[in-house]
């Protein structure tokens, strides 16, 4: 670790290669990876000079940095990776916690600390539809190599204010990530989001990433079938600190495995040409690239060795937030002992190209797509110890498997349409009101998608005022209806709509109201399917009936109206408020670690549907100020004629008895702690950090 830091500080390659020599021999010694128990034969191809070798300015392209949130990272070290990788052409990864906004678009300095890759995992932080579109790769997080199948955890103490705002919630309150994402529990249900994304931002390449495991190829397979550009294998000798001793230790397959197993079955399934393999998981040096390029990968990812780089010295506190070196630490005091540079990182990227040339050049290969799926190369040693001299590699080595010639137009502009972008432009910043009235088919999905998107581009998710474009359907609407819109577009069905309605909503206003001959029908049934309102980091829903399962799971920003929920509602939630004007299904507010929820309790039975493990149930009056509830049952009956609430607004007095608040427990006790140091002339940063260095106290 010292010899490649010295390396990579200095700019020193003579140090670097002395750094993989001294790796090198380690392997030779005591092999602890499988490709340290391969040799690498050149098979009777003669070398070719190293001048003719694909230059380190191509092959960095191929490089990106792991995914490694801010949060979890300092807002210092994020940014220094994020500055090296856009200097050097290639993709850095903004990890699940979402980024600061300020960052989407080119410094005042010059620097462009904007994360080309933005990671939308299960948790959702941050993803709102301008988020995605400043993104030029947008990587759907099925698991992670280091701790596949698990979920993860933001501790409170590292919530801190700048942190929580960007992942909407509130300071000093922990940040769950559930293991799965809720709105993929199929292939077809990843094939929906991949086209969610792709109808948000069309320019941007959408990435699995897949864990390295017992039949990743067949996953692999249907991922490139549901539509994704790459797919990325990850190995379990990966991860940070924070990961749990036990997953590192036990959970996972080597990437070596995974990627033979999806290269090969992509192959056969005539499936390799049409996507690109990315792998990583502890990638150290350029061997470990060639080796990975010979077993089919095409771009690679790193973040140990990337973390290492900016100066971690590898001290497993991350999630301990006391970060010697202020790279994983929120703590203002140890950030300034940070002293990563960008020059770090370039350095480190440049030499492993460099390394990787080295071994081409060897092997009489000009450039790395020549070099991939020939694993002939690749030849096992006899390692003599326990189970390593008893391991058969025959079904991973000895396969040449290039891939077809894969065809791109290197003409084709970057944006579709730029006069009507102009000319779109100019008519919102006149700030002209524009409805329109259309039908509306189940086979019409993610509508309203692909306009929130570009408004986002233009304007940011709330730069334009509510409802300035205005669209009214009626009919049956299909699967993500008024997804990720943004403010200025207001979406009104008049009809019922498929699963994910309001998915990612940012802003918008989305309404969903029952014919005038069917109101009784939907306080009974529901008018919206699964999964409504996953992820809303804004805006307002008013659903006039009742809604599916897992309504409103994430929820951390917006206002949401419905008559009736499913199964597992609230799961969750970090901010916004939810209000349910009828019976919900059990396990209710399971994880619900922030935001409201007002539950109208007409059975009196609504606590035994409750997970209370996080939150506490009040009546009205009974904890804070409640009248947003009474704001939001009029903007319902406003928008959608409900008389289930028209009928609690007209016995106000009586019905108000019956609502049962729901409020989480740490949630409340920040927002009593801002209250209590609310102050004029405090700013309201201001008021938020000394309530949380009193919750930390």
């Amino acid at each position: 670790m010292y010899q490649f830091q010295k390396a990579v500080r200095n700019g020193d390659y003579q140090a670097y290669q002395q750094y993989t020599a001294e790796l090198d021999a380690e392997e030779q010694e005591n092999p602890v990876t499988l490709r340290s128990m391969w040799t690498i034969d050149q098979n009777g191809r003669k070398p070719v000079p190293l001048s003719e070798v694909e230059p380190v300015s191509s092959i960095v392209k191929r490089f990106k940095s792991g995914a490694m949130s801010f949060g979890a990272l300092s807002e210092e070290a994020h940014e220094t990776i994020a500055i090296a990788m856009n200097k050097l052409g290639a993709r850095s990864n903004s990890g699940e916690g979402g980024e600061n906004r300020n960052r989407f678009h080119i410094g005042a300095d010059g620097l462009n600390r904007n994360s080309k890759i933005k990671q939308v995992s299960t948790a959702r932080f941050g993803v709102n539809t301008e988020y995605l579109m400043s993104a030029e790769e947008i990587q759907i997080k099925m698991a992670q190599g280091a701790k596949p199948g698990e979920g993860g955890q933001l501790p409170a103490g590292k919530a801190y204010p700048w942190v929580a705002s960007i992942r909407g919630s509130i300071a000093g309150v922990q940040l769950i990530s559930p293991p799965p994402h809720h709105d993929i529990y199929s292939i077809e249900d990843l094939a929906q989001l991949i086209y969610d994304l792709k109808q948000v931002n069309p320019y941007a390449k959408i990435n699995v990433k897949l864990v390295s495991s017992t039949g990743v190829g067949t996953i692999a397979a249907g991922v490139v079938k549901a539509g994704a550009n790459t797919v990325v294998i990850s190995g379990y000798d990966g991860g940070t600190g924070a990961a749990p001793r036990n997953s590192t230790r036990d959970c996972g397959l080597p990437w070596e495995m995974g990627l033979a197993d999806a290269h090969q079955t992509l192959a056969l399934n005539k499936l390799r040409q049409r996507t690109t393999l990315e792998v990583d998981g502890k990638l150290l040096t350029g061997r470990d690239i060639a080796v990975a390029i010979m077993l089919g990968a095409e771009e690679f990812s790193f973040g140990t060795l990337t973390m290492v780089a900016i100066g971690c010295v590898m001290m497993r506190k991350c999630n301990l937030n006391t970060c010697p070196v202020g790279i994983a630490t929120q703590n203002p005091e140890l950030r300034k002992l940070y002293a990563g540079r960008p020059e770090n990182v370039i350095h480190m990227m440049q030499f492993l190209a460099e390394n990787l040339r080295e071994q081409m050049a060897a092997l009489g290969y000009r450039t790395v797509d020549q070099m991939v799926g020939h694993g002939e190369h690749l030849k096992p040693r006899y390692v003599p110890f326990g189970k390593a001299k008893t391991l058969n590699y025959d079904r991973m080595l000895g396969k040449t498997i290039p891939i077809e010639r894969k065809k791109a137009n290197p003409f084709k502009p970057k944006y579709d349409w730029p006069d009507l972008d102009r000319f779109a432009e100019t008519s919102l910043k006149n700030q002209n009101t524009t409805t329109i009235d259309l039908p509306i088919n189940n086979v019409d999905r993610a509508v309203g998608t692909r306009l929130g998107g570009w408004i986002a581009a233009h304007f940011g998710n709330d730069g334009l005022k509510p409802g300035q474009l205005a669209f009214n359907y009626h009919g049956t609407a299909g699967q993500s209806f008024g997804a990720f819109i943004t403010q200025g577009l207001s979406i009104k069905l008049v009809g019922e709509a498929n699963d994910y309605v309001g998915k990612g909503l940012s802003g918008g206003r989305l309404i969903v109201a029952a014919p005038p001959q069917a109101r009784e029908l939907y306080t009974h049934s529901p008018i919206v399917g699964n999964v409504a309102c996953f992820g809303a980091t804004g805006g307002e829903a008013y659903f006039n009936g009742r809604a599916g399962e897992r309504f409103c799971v994430r929820n951390s920003g917006a206002n949401v109206v419905v008559e009736g929920v499913g199964n597992n509602g609230c799961e969750y939630m970090t901010g916004g408020v939810a209000v349910i004007l009828g019976r919900t299904g059990r396990n209710f507010a399971a994880g619900m670690t922030g935001g409201i929820a007002y539950v109208y309790d007409w059975t009196h039975d609504f606590a035994k549907h409750c997970s209370q493990d996080l939150v506490d149930l009040y009546h009205l009056d009974e904890a804070g100020d409640d009248s947003i509830l009474i704001e939001l049952l009029k903007k319902h009956v406003q928008y959608t004629h409900s008389e289930t609430a028209q009928m609690i607004l007209d016995h106000w007095e009586k019905e108000k008895g019956t609502f049962v608040k729901v409020y989480p427990r740490d949630y409340h006790r920040m927002r009593d702690l801002i209250d209590a140091y609310t102050k004029p002339g405090l700013s309201d940063e201001q008021v938020i950090e000394k309530a949380f260095d009193e919750a930390m106290k």
